[in-house]
C-alpha cells in the first residue's frame, strides 16, 4: 500500500483517540459516564445516533445493494423517519419522566426486576451478533488491502486491532468520549464519500445516469413485488422501516443511551427527528456511490470484476484501485471511522445496562460512584473481547452484510417494542404475561430467521415480533381482573 494512504489512516488512528480523550474529560461519576451528565448539545447528539447507525455496513454494503438492483432501498429511510417521530412523542417523554439510564429501566418500573432484567439481557446478545456482523464489515475492506500488499492477515487479527484501539477511548472517555469521536468519525467517512463519488462520476462519464434510468435502476418506488417476500415492497418497506426504526431507537440501549444524554426532551426529540433526515440524506449518497460504481465498471456482474457475488467487495476495491494517492486511505479510514463509531457505541451501551439492569438489581443495592465506574470500565473491556469472539462468526456470507446485520437486530426487536407498548397501552398486563409474550416473540422470530429467511423478508422481523408480544400479552393480561397500580409495580433503580 502507498505509504501516503498509511500515513492518513494511522493518522485518523491516532486523531480518534486525542479527540475523544481531549473533549470527554474526567469521568468521575456513573451518571457522567454513561450520560455525560446530561449535558451534550442536541445536534451533536444527532451525528451520534446517525454514525452509530451508519456502521461499515452503510459505506461498503449500501452501494452493493444499488449496484446488483436498484435504490428501492431508500424506503427504508422513508420509513425510519416515521418510526423516529412515533418514538420522539411516545416512548421518549416516559424516560426523561423517570430521569432513567437504561431504557429497560422503564420495563422494570412499569413490570419489575424479571422483565428488566430479560430485555437487557436480550439486547446484550442481539447487540453482539448485530454488531459481530458489522465488525467483520468493516474487517472486508482491509483485508482487501493487506491482500493487495501480498500479506495474507486473517479476519480475526484485523477484528482484533480495530476493537482494541475502540476500547481504549471508549474505556477513559465513556459516552461524552463516545458521542465526540462520534461527530469527527462521521465528517470523516461523509468527506471521504463525496470525493470517491466524484472520482466515480467523472469515470463512469456523462452518460452513465440515463444508463442507469433506462435499466431501471433509478426506481425508488417499489410497488410490483411480493409484499411478503421482498423486503423492499413498498408497504413492506415503508411499515417495516418504520417498526425497525421505533425498535432501534426507542428499545435499543445503544441509541436510547445517547438521546438520554441531552439537555432535555425536547433536545432529545430534535435530535432523534434530526437524525432521520440526515440518514434518508447519507443512505441517498451511498445508493448513488453504488449507481455510479455500476456505471465505472461497464455494468459488469461482481463476478466478473473479481468481485463476490454479494459486492460488498466492489466499493473496498474500487478505493484501493481507483483512488488517487492519498484519497484511498481518507476513504479507508471513513469506514474504519464508521465501524468504530459503532463498536464504541456498543460497549458503552453494554457496559451501562449490565451495570444499571443487571449488576444492581441482583446485588440489590446501588454501588458507590467509584466502585460503580471501575465495575463499568472493567465491563467494558469484558465486552471488547467478547466482540472480537462474535465478530468473527460472521467470515462467510452470501448476501449483502446490511441485510445480515438487519435480519440479527430483527430477532429481538419487535419483542422489545412489544414489550414497552404492552407496558403503555395494556395497564392490566403484569410481569409475567410480558416475559411470556416477549420470550415467544423472540423464539419464534430465531425461528424464521435460521429456517424461514427465504419466505418473509427481513423487513417483517420487527412488525412480526411486535403483533406476537401485543396480542398474546394482551390475552394473557384478561386473567387479571383489574389493571395494577402503581403498588403492584417494582420501583427502578435509585439513579446516580
Amino acid at each position: 500500500m502507498r505509504g501516503l494512504d498509511l500515513a492518513v489512516i494511522v493518522a485518523y488512528l491516532v486523531a480518534s483517540a486525542v479527540v475523544g480523550l481531549w473533549l470527554s474529560g474526567k469521568q468521575k461519576t456513573l451518571k457522567g459516564y454513561f450520560l455525560g451528565d446530561r449535558d451534550l448539545p442536541w445536534w451533536a447528539v444527532a451525528l451520534s445516533v446517525v454514525a452509530t447507525e451508519t456502521s461499515a455496513l452503510t459505506v461498503i454494503s449500501v452501494p452493493a445493494v444499488a449496484y446488483l438492483g436498484d435504490i428501492t432501498f431508500l424506503q427504508l429511510a422513508i420509513g425510519y423517519l416515521i418510526g423516529r417521530i412515533v418514538v420522539a412523542f411516545v416512548l421518549l417523554p416516559k424516560y426523561y419522566a423517570g430521569e432513567m439510564v437504561t431504557a429497560y429501566a422503564y420495563l422494570g418500573k412499569r413490570f419489575g426486576r424479571g422483565m428488566q432484567s430479560t430485555a437487557s439481557v436480550a439486547f446484550l446478545g442481539t447487540r453482539l451478533l448485530a454488531d459481530g456482523v458489522r465488525m467483520f464489515a468493516c474487517a472486508i475492506p482491509v483485508k482487501v488491502i493487506l491482500d493487495g500488499m501480498g500479506m495474507d492477515v486473517s479476519f480475526f487479527w484485523i477484528i482484533v486491532v480495530l476493537s482494541l484501539v475502540t476500547v481504549v477511548y471508549t474505556y477513559i472517555g465513556g459516552i461524552r468520549a463516545v458521542v465526540w469521536v462520534d461527530v469527527f468519525q462521521m465528517g470523516v467517512y461523509v468527506l471521504g464519500a463525496l470525493l470517491a463519488l466524484a472520482v466515480l462520476v467523472n469515470g463512469a462519464g456523462s452518460g452513465f445516469w440515463g444508463e442507469a434510468v433506462a435499466a431501471g435502476k433509478t426506481r425508488l418506488f417499489d410497488f410490483a413485488s411480493d409484499p411478503v417476500s421482498s423486503p423492499y415492497a413498498f408497504v413492506t418497506a415503508i411499515v417495516g422501516g418504520a417498526l425497525l426504526s421505533m425498535a432501534s431507537h426507542g428499545a435499543d440501549q445503544i441509541i436510547v443511551q445517547r438521546l438520554l444524554s441531552c439537555r432535555s426532551l425536547k433536545d432529545a426529540q430534535l435530535a432523534l427527528i434530526g437524525s432521520g433526515v440526515i440518514v434518508f440524506a447519507q443512505f441517498a449518497v451511498f445508493l448513488f456511490v453504488g449507481l455510479a460504481l455500476w456505471g465505472y465498471y461497464d455494468q459488469q456482474t461482481p463476478e466478473q470484476i473479481g468481485a463476490s457475488p454479494a459486492g460488498d467487495d466492489i466499493f473496498p476495491r474500487f478505493i484501493v484501485e481507483g483512488l488517487p494517492v492519498g484519497l484511498s486511505g481518507l476513504l479507508l479510514a471513513g469506514i474504519l471511522a464508521a465501524a468504530m463509531s459503532t463498536l464504541s457505541s456498543s460497549l458503552s451501551a453494554l457496559s451501562s445496562s449490565t451495570m444499571t439492569d443487571l449488576y444492581e438489581k441482583f446485588v440489590g443495592e446501588p454501588a458507590s460512584d467509584e466502585k460503580a465506574l471501575r465495575i463499568s470500565r472493567i465491563t467494558t473491556i469484558g465486552w471488547g473481547a467478547v466482540f472480537i469472539v462474535f465478530a468473527n462468526l460472521f467470515t462467510n456470507t452470501d448476501n449483502p452484510v446490511v441485510e445480515l446485520g438487519l435480519s440479527v437486530a430483527g430477532i429481538t426487536y419487535g419483542g422489545l417494542l412489544g414489550a414497552f407498548f404492552l407496558g403503555i397501552f395494556v395497564p392490566r398486563a403484569l410481569q409475567l404475561d410480558a416475559m411470556i409474550a416477549f420470550l415467544v416473540a423472540v423464539a419464534t422470530m430465531a425461528y424464521l430467521f435460521l429456517f424461514q429467511a427465504e419466505l418473509i423478508g427481513f423487513t417483517w422481523y420487527t412488525g412480526i415480533g411486535l403483533v406476537i408480544t401485543m396480542v398474546l400479552g394482551g390475552l394473557l393480561s384478561l386473567r387479571h381482573p383489574r389493571a395494577p397500580v402503581e403498588s403492584d409495580r417494582e420501583p427502578v433503580g435509585v439513579e446516580h
